[in-house]
This record gives structure tokens, sequence and C-alpha cells, in this order.
């Protein structure tokens, strides 16, 4: 039987966050730097080579130690090797090696995308099961037990028995499981205040839940134009227009228009119930339902930018990211304020 991690999401995220940044410092570098050349006389030591080293340090450090320390060094390392590694992929599909191929940036964001909706898909797939639950929490008192727990994991480690027993799982290994709970020693919570330092510089009015309203409304909004265009650009196709003069980019990209359509589409069928249920209820279920439609939205919107323009479309992403950044923020807190009311779902966080 498969069972999922509570750590999982996370470790992939972050892992696609630094393989992203890397990918993009990379490039910079690269390009301040005139593209310089590591070797000398017939030899070229390719980054990807480098990339290739990080990754295998990873999975070893993985492999060799316990922890959340050595969990989020292999993160970082993962990342960044895959980072490097991706960087390279035009050499890697093209007969004579050419790293500036034009659909590069296509092939690394399609890449990224699949690894980001797998990891959604596998967290979201189902609830917590039994086993799921023990396990998750058996995990969490194991790092207590090497390293100390702060207050945070005790807390989701105690969530996931209770979960555990109202599944009906056997009371003896609750018991058991709280038991050796309670002997790990507490620890500060470094990852929490770090995150609260961080997130105490961003100014207050990018807090505001006004944002939240804003770029809801923005998707429903801009979803109901995409729908539009997308029809249209199918029926004046070149073959038809009358008198009507009418320019559409993106009748000539069949491809583009019905990744459009199909973004367009879902993006409006799940914002903009949920902007009118945000008036009726103060559920998690709209928040988490504008987080998709922004990650639907961004990431389609993204593809088509970056099959078209390459690495132009680097602003229009940070656009979708700070909206897709404001919903994954509030339901945050809406879920935190779901769990003290005793409403958990670890693992659909």
């Amino acid at each position: 039987m498969i069972v999922r991690s509570i750590y999982g999401t996370a470790a992939v995220e972050w892992f696609l966050i630094f393989a992203i940044g890397t990918i993009l410092v990379t490039r910079l570098y690269l390009q301040l730097t005139g593209y310089p050349q590591v070797g000398g006389g017939t030899l070229h030591i390719a980054h990807a080579l480098w990339g290739g080293a990080l990754m295998m340090l990873a999975l070893v450090t993985g492999w060799l130690f316990l922890g959340a320390t050595p969990r989020i060094v292999a993160v970082v390392m993962g990342g960044i090797g895959f980072g490097l590694f991706l960087d390279e992929v035009g050499k890697f599909v093209t007969k004579d090696n050419d790293y500036f191929y034009g659909p590069s940036a296509e092939i690394m964001y399609v890449l990224v995308v699949l690894i980001l909706l797998i990891s959604r898909i596998v967290r979201d797939v189902k609830r917590p099961s039994e086993a799921e639950a023990l396990a998750n929490a058996a995990a969490i008192i194991a790092d207590g037990v090497a390293h100390g727990l702060p207050h945070r994991r005790r807390e989701q480690a105690e969530n996931f028995l209770d979960l555990a027993a109202d599944r009906g799982a056997d009371p003896d290994v609750i018991g058991h499981l709280r038991a050796l709970l309670d002997t790990g020693a507490d620890s500060p919570d470094r990852l929490m205040r770090l995150r609260h330092r961080a997130t105490a510089m961003i100014p207050g009015f990018l807090r505001s839940p006004k944002w939240v309203t804003f770029f809801g409304w923005m998707l429903t909004i801009s979803s109901v134009g995409t729908v539009i265009v997308g029809g249209l650009s199918f029926y004046f196709d070149g073959t038809r227009g009358g008198d009507v003069d009418i320019y559409l980019e993106l009748s000539r990209n069949e491809t583009a228009t019905w990744i459009l359509l199909v973004s367009g589409v879902v993006t409006l069928t799940l914002s903009l119930p949920a902007m009118i249920a945000r008036r009726r209820t103060t559920r998690v279920w709209p928040l988490r339902s504008l987080r998709i439609a922004a990650l639907v939205f961004t990431l389609s919107n993204a593809l088509v930018d970056f099959a078209l323009d390459g690495f132009g479309a680097l602003f229009n992403l940070a656009i979708g990211l700070f909206a897709l950044a404001v919903m994954t923020y509030h339901l945050g807190l809406t879920v935190q304020a779901a769990d003290a009311a005793g409403e958990h779902d670890q693992l659909r966080v």
C-alpha cells in the first residue's frame, strides 16, 4: 500500500522553486559574463554535470540521514541540481547541441508544471486514511525522539493520532505512539520564526483580504475574456471575416488557442462560484477553489507565453504568481482558523 507523506507536497514545491530560481540565475549570470566555458582545450564541463552531481548528493543525503535538516538540505541540493540540469535541455533535444533552442523554455515549463500537478493530484486524490494518519504521526514522533519537536509539529502529530482514532485504528498502537510523543523534548520552531519574520517584512496593505477580492474578480473577468477571444479565434480563422477587420494573433496558433480556451473554461468554472460563495460563507472551499483557479490560469497562460515569447514571459508569470501567493496566504489563514475549530485535514491543507 502506498502511503502519502505530510512533507511530500511542500518538499516538491520547494524543490521546483529552487530549480526555477537556479535556471533564471544561471541564464542571467551567463548572459552577463558572456557565456564562459569551464574547462580548456577540447574539454567543456557543462553545468548539467554539476546539476547531476548535486542531485546525486541529494539522494545520498536522503538515504543516509534522518530528520528535518537533512531533508531540507536534500531538497535544496536536488532543486539546484535539477535546475542546472534542466537549463541545458536544448542541448539534449537538438542534433547540434543548441543551448539557445527556442522551445527550451516551453519544455522546461511543461516539465515543472507536470511535476507540480502530479504532486497536487497525489495530495488531493483522497482524504488521509487510517494507515497514513498513523504513519505520518510516527514519522513526526521519530523526528521528536532524535531532535525534539516544536509545538506546531507536536500538534500535527496529535491531530494525526486523533484522526487515526476516529477512523478505527488500534487504540493500543495509538497509546504507544502518544507515550512516545510525550517523551520527546521540546525544541524551538526556527522555520516558523523565519516564516513569521519574512511575513512581517511584507507591507500590511499587501496582506489585506481585499487583494483576494481583486484577484478573484480579475480571474473571473479574465477567464470570460479568454473564452470569448478563444471562440472568436476559431471563428475568424483566416477563411472568413467579411467586411470585419479583426486581427487575432492566436488564431495562427491552434494549439495555443485550445490551451487558453480550456484554461478559461476551467478558471471560470472554479472562480465564479467561489467569488459568489465568499459573500455567504467563511468556509475554506471558496479560497481553495480560487487558489486552484489561479494556479490553472497562471500556468496555462504562462505556457502559451513561454511558447510564443520564451523567457520574455517572465513578467506575466510574476504577476500570476503574485496572485497565487495572495490566495495561498489567505487560504493558510483560513485553514489555521479551521484547525483551531477542530476541522483539521493535514494532508489536504
